[in-house]
């Protein structure tokens, strides 16, 4: 029997490890490890998260395949109408979702690396190709080059993340406005919006233009802000054309029930979570000014849960791995073109923080 031919050659993504995993490896509790790689958020779900979890009615009974209740609560928070909105096992079942919809093979998607690994993964999947028109060294977009790829190939997706995953950076109006001239379904990825501007990133986010516009789809996840990177769930708003296809061609059941009632009682509980958000932010501020102290790390300014340095006069890589090795802090190193010289690190708590300096002040690599 013979799998599908292009599933041979395909690179594999490379996940973070969970606690547990990092925990035996390194013969340390997990108490005793500051992980700084996943960009999650170290304060984890609401304490009427973790309440309601612990008394749900009906975990034996198979979940919504609308997730109906959680609709009606997601139109409320992002005041765009429930028939727009879809929920997934985290952004990236609805990722997936769009390219097994669209993709036919050696089809294209567009995408602006360094920037999130997934979408040359499941284009990849698909069996289509993934053209890349590189950021400029700044992270910001070349228009003239992504107007020429367009021209060029005419993809059918194209990916586009903001703020931006590593680097943390947000795409301005004038930008975003551009992108949506092109002749391509622009996949705006703003997992990470909460963190970025005011109000929970509301005035920055575009997702109220979606039932206006006939080529935008916004994506968005509770795995950061509310703390469920663990029980894998998200969202997406998409033109009101492209629902009923969705609707057709998902798994019935993606949102377990569990991840359906974290959402929700999150999503009652905004304020408290905009606290969180805002400790975070806090911490990303006391974060990037100490870092710019560390002689051989120039941190780029961020408006994410994470801030991106570039290494200098150091190996980048041999930097991570004696932080994990000598004092048990994890933070995320990418063998990539264009990040081999960086590391990523998470924004955690203080006390995450001041692990995480005194480490990189003591190291010598």
């Amino acid at each position: 029997m013979k799998i599908r031919q292009h599933l041979e050659s395909l690179p594999p993504y490379t996940p973070i490890e969970p606690f547990e995993v990092l925990s035996a490896r390194l013969g340390r509790s997990p108490d005793q490890i500051v992980k700084l790689d996943a960009n999650e958020n170290p304060y984890g779900p609401l304490t009427a998260v973790r309440e309601a979890l612990g008394s749900m009615q009906f975990p034996h009974i198979y979940p919504d395949p609308e997730s109906r209740i959680l609709r009606k609560s997601l139109a409320k928070f992002t005041q765009v109408p429930e028939e727009y909105l879809l929920a997934g096992s985290g952004a990236d079942e609805l990722l997936d979702l769009l390219m097994r919809v669209f993709l036919e093979p050696n089809d294209c998607i567009l995408s602006c690396p360094p920037t999130f690994g997934m979408y040359p993964f499941d284009a990849d999947l698909n069996a289509a190709r993934c053209i890349e028109v590189p950021r400029r060294a700044d992270f910001s977009l070349d228009m003239e080059s992504i107007r020429s790829a367009v021209e060029t190939y005419r993809p059918k997706l194209f990916f586009i993340t903001s703020p931006n995953n590593p680097d943390g950076s947000v795409l301005d109006a004038k930008t975003i406005d551009a992108l949506l001239e092109l002749p391509t379904l622009v996949v705006l990825d703003e997992a990470y919006i909460e963190f970025a501007g005011e109000n929970l990133g509301a005035n920055l986010s575009r997702i109220r233009e979606v039932s206006a516009r006939e080529n935008l789809v916004v994506l968005r996840t509770f795995s950061k802000w509310a703390g469920l990177a663990g029980l894998r769930i998200g969202y997406g708003a998409f033109p009101l054309w492209l629902m009923p296809i969705l609707w057709k061609s998902k798994q019935p059941y993606n949102v377990n029930v569990a991840a359906s009632v974290a959402a929700q009682v999150s999503l009652e509980h905004t304020d408290e979570l905009a606290k969180v958000v805002e400790l975070l932010k806090s911490e990303r501020t006391r974060l990037l000014a100490e870092l710019r102290k560390i002689p051989y790390l120039k941190p780029y300014p961020t408006q994410s849960n994470f801030i991106l340095c570039q290494v200098v006069d150091q190996d980048a890589a041999e930097l991570k791995a004696q932080l994990a090795q000598k004092h048990g802090v994890f933070i995320r190193y990418f063998n990539k073109p264009g990040l081999r010289d960086h590391i990523r690190i998470s924004v955690g708590r203080p006390q995450d923080t001041d692990a995480l300096l005194s480490a990189l002040k003591r190291l010598k690599v």
